[in-house]
């Protein structure tokens, strides 16, 4: 066991030195020789990692990177890359913050399937890990795309309370009934992944929908009673359109790979239910 150790921290250090001056290819060889100390562990887990840099594009096609990182019980897809990334190749970049599931920021594409990377466990997984960047967007690097498309679908809704216009000598206290909080209660556990949107089929085709976690916001305050009934009706006019609620096809991509188990598409629906009824108010 202090054999494998020492020969660790060798390939560590060795590594470690001028890795993003190295051509690409004796960079492989290093790699390759820090992840022999690695592989001669009791038990180990295959990384098959995507990389990709566009600034580069040219020199370095799209490939898929082998890493062999020591396995723990309790070990996360995040802790496996952060172990390879520190390691092994510190030109390995990824987003992460929290490791708690809270902020959505490393939302992966995990053997197939959308997931954060922080709360999937590497021993429910089968086989090598493959891990790619998230689909249907921009890569900037590795496994980290640009979340900016995503971020204005999700302002166009105008997340946020509006209370209709009145004087503020007439302003009272908005109450919630528990009610209504219950209804609204799921809807709020959004983190902001992107993995709904990755996962949506009609997404992908369609660059003006809003897409599910836009739609969900917007349910999230479009079902709070508190919200002003004139402001109601206008939220709900934003969304009755084309590229709105009407564009889902409730194929439950989204609720399928929501980490916070949210019925997204049970919300939609309900969105255009209550659409069509504040189009009825003016027949």
């Amino acid at each position: 066991m202090s054999t494998q150790t020492t020969e660790e921290d060798e390939a560590e250090t060795h590594y470690q030195q001028s890795a993003d001056d190295r051509p690409h290819d004796e960079k492989v060889r290093q790699q390759s020789g820090a992840q022999e100390a690695v592989e001669s562990a009791e038990q180990t887990v295959h990384l098959k990692v995507f990389r990709y840099d566009p600034e580069i594009e040219g020199k370095h096609e799209p490939r898929f990177d082998d890493f062999h990182v020591p396995f723990e019980k309790g070990m996360t897809v995040l802790d496996a890359l952060i172990y390879a990334r520190d390691r092994f190749d510190t030109t390995l970049t990824f987003r992460h913050s929290c490791r708690q599931a809270i902020c959505g920021s490393d939302a992966l594409f995990i053997n197939g399937r959308q997931r954060l990377g922080c709360k999937t466990q590497i021993a429910d997984l089968d086989g090598p890990v493959r891990i790619e960047p998230l689909p249907h967007a921009e890569v900037v690097k590795d496994l980290v795309v640009d979340m900016e498309h995503f971020y204005d679908q999700m302002h166009a809704v105008e997340p946020y309370f509006q209370t209709d216009d009145k004087p503020s000598d007439e302003l009272e206290e908005q109450r919630q009934s528990r009610e209504n909080r219950e209804k609204v209660k799921m809807s709020t556990r959004c983190i902001w992944c992107g993995a709904c949107m990755s996962s949506c089929n009609i997404a992908a085709g369609d660059n003006e929908y809003l897409g599910p976690a836009a739609l969900n916001k917007a349910y999230r305050f479009a079902m709070d009673e508190r919200e002003g009934e004139r402001q109601h009706e206008k939220r709900l006019e934003h969304l009755d359109q084309e590229h709105g609620v009407w564009r889902c096809q409730t194929q439950f991509s989204c609720t399928n790979v929501c980490p916070k188990d949210i019925p997204l598409t049970e919300h939609i629906q309900e969105l255009k239910r209550s659409a069509v009824k504040n189009n009825l108010k003016f027949w």
